[in-house]
């Protein structure tokens, strides 16, 4: 679940010179597994409505309730499995971080990990996706086209008997790199951590590299794939850190690859266009 003002991954939001965020905005959903849908629709300025404590996109919204985040849901997949996903998420934090990271010098970027330690529910529409487990909430903030700062850009975050430990690594346009290891307790403390080495291990479907942090001596492993685009995978990874095994999300984003414009028009066929709203 992201949402989205300046949809960054929208090509409508690149072919309009990225100059009005607020015109492309939209609510990202994904379920994994048997019967998997996928939403993006990027959709105009008067579909948009926010306040201090909700975020509403279309038919579709967040509210913060002072300890839940609330997500309700009401959208319509995109090919090749055309259906609506209706429904409702609730977030459950642990403790709010106070942590803000900048992912670039000058600040353009920031990486915010409001609740690195969660609780969700899960109610949608669907047969089988109704459950509980362990959630996470962050937010990411930026000025600047991501193509146009970084190349490359890993991202995992796993759970750890203590609460969580995140790991950023990214390579910058200007020769320098990114290498951020950050461990979350239950209660929202964060403390900066000495992190294993980089660690390659098997290549995405699109032959996407991938690398997450890794104890010496053992090799990452997919254990369950979810998203695999030309230049984004999203998966569960198995790995070891700090001798505790343990499984969670990664994110590997080839942003050479994402700046090549003629993915764009395959990107659209995933990412429909819906300018008008009417509440």
């Amino acid at each position: 679940m992201i949402g989205f003002i300046g949809s960054v991954f929208s090509p409508w939001y690149a072919w309009s010179g990225r100059h009005t965020p607020a015109n492309h905005c939209c609510m990202n959903v994904a379920t994994y597994g048997a019967g998997g849908r996928f939403a993006m629709t990027d959709r105009g300025t008067s579909a948009l409505h926010t306040t201090p404590d909700r975020f509403t996109v279309g038919p579709s919204a967040m509210c913060w309730t002072g300890t839940d985040l609330i997500i309700d849901i009401d959208e319509v997949s995109s090919l090749p499995l055309v259906s609506r996903m209706r429904g409702q998420i609730t977030v459950t934090p642990e403790a709010i971080t106070n942590v803000e990271l900048p992912l670039t010098p000058d600040g353009a970027h920031i990486w915010r990990p409001f609740a690195p330690v969660s609780r969700i529910t899960v109610n949608l529409e669907a047969k089988g996706w109704q459950f509980d487990g362990h959630g996470y909430f962050d937010a990411n903030f930026g000025t600047r086209p991501l193509e146009s700062d970084f190349s490359y850009w890993t991202w995992g975050r796993y759970p750890t008997r203590a609460g969580a430990t995140c790991f950023y690594d990214a390579t910058r346009r200007d020769g320098t790199s990114l290498e951020a290891a950050i461990a979350f307790d239950q209660n929202g403390t964060a403390r900066t951590v000495d992190a294993p080495p980089r660690t390659a291990f098997k290549r995405t479907l699109w032959a996407l590299r991938r690398e997450t942090r890794a104890d010496p001596g053992t090799t990452p492993r997919q254990t369950k794939a979810m998203l695999d685009a030309p230049f984004y995978s999203r998966s569960v990874v198995e790995t070891c850190i700090d001798g505790e095994k343990t499984a969670g999300v990664h994110e590997a984003l080839d942003l050479n690859r994402y700046a090549n414009p003629l993915l764009k028009p395959m990107l659209a066929v995933r990412v429909p266009r819906r300018a008008r709203w009417q509440f």
